[in-house]
């Protein structure tokens, strides 16, 4: 694992230095959208809703669109007025009970690894932690903006746990019309639960989907079912044909112009040189020719 992130965690006078680590990664199966007659990548062009252009990087603003669905352009100066912070501390808040954080709110997670000069304080908060069975409130600038966390322990590791404002979790604005529950009823709920009763073990599970697409797909390698894509090697081949279209597309200016194309120039410029040559041998030759015939008129005359 890299390190994503270095700062220290104050709590009080005390200061540790910490690396942070993506705790998580996806395993999502996900696809490409491509040709299904010949399995080419579909591309898509940034273009303007209003005039249909296509739009380069360069002229690409932020844009904030109003509840009336008016549209706000927002310049590098007025984003650089934004209260962005590039502070390198995870500041502890407040310890709470564990209980008290809804799981909702959690939306990332992170390792943090002591540095070499932090880690008795490390181990320290970490067993505080678990003796006081808390999670630590904390605020940190991840990607220039702060954002509330909590910091709790799982087996050695302290664990930082990035979470949503409250605003970000919706209300369910539907309500359950349950009718009346009977006692047998709820009695045999709870005997089915203690059916199912058991510990969770992750490991338990296993990604079906996952696994299914990838057998599909190994089938399919393996009977050759098998799109042959552009490769690097295409690649140059098409470098080769862009070379022949720039060639043809000035052989054809050459030729609009009344000028012969390069090729055809060097084809006749070979085989006339031999007739030059016998040509400019033959030129005196005539020329005495004809030195004989005029003498020969006068006499005629």
């Amino acid at each position: 694992m890299r390190a994503i992130w270095k700062g220290a965690v104050s709590f009080g006078l005390v200061s540790v230095p910490v690396k942070l680590y993506s705790a998580t990664e996806s395993h999502d199966v996900s696809f490409r959208q491509v040709h299904a007659k010949d399995g080419g990548r579909i591309k898509y062009q940034r273009v303007c809703s209003i005039d249909g252009e296509e739009v380069p990087y360069a002229d690409i603003a932020k844009g904030y669109e109003t509840e009336d669905g008016e549209m706000v352009v927002l310049s590098d100066d007025d984003l650089a007025e934004l209260p962005l912070t590039s502070s390198r501390e995870i500041a502890v808040e407040k310890f709470v009970p564990s209980e008290q954080i809804d799981p909702m709110l959690f939306e990332k997670s992170y390792y943090l690894e002591p540095e070499s000069t932090g880690a008795k304080p490390y181990a320290l908060l970490r067993q505080a932690l678990l003796d006081a069975d808390r999670m630590a409130v904390v605020t940190v600038a991840l990607r220039q903006r702060t954002t509330v966390a909590v910091l709790r322990v799982r087996g050695d590791v302290i664990v930082l746990q990035t979470m949503m404002w409250p605003d970000e979790v919706r209300e369910p604005d539907f309500t359950i019309e349950t009718g009346e529950i009977k006692d047998a009823e709820v009695k045999m709920a709870h005997m089915l639960v203690e059916t199912l009763a058991g510990d969770f073990d992750a490991d338990d599970f296993e990604d079906d989907y996952a696994a299914a697409v990838e057998a599909v797909v190994k089938a399919k390698v393996e009977g050759g079912e098998v799109k042959r894509t552009p490769t690097s090697t295409k690649t140059g081949g098409e470098v080769v044909d862009l070379l022949a279209a720039l060639q043809r597309s000035v052989d054809a200016a050459k030729t609009a112009r009344g000028e012969k194309p390069a090729e055809e120039k060097k084809k006749p410029a070979s085989k006339k040189a031999p007739a030059k040559k016998s040509a400019a041998k033959k030129k005196p030759a005539a020329k005495k020719t004809a030195a004989k015939k005029k003498p020969a008129a006068k006499k005629a005359s």
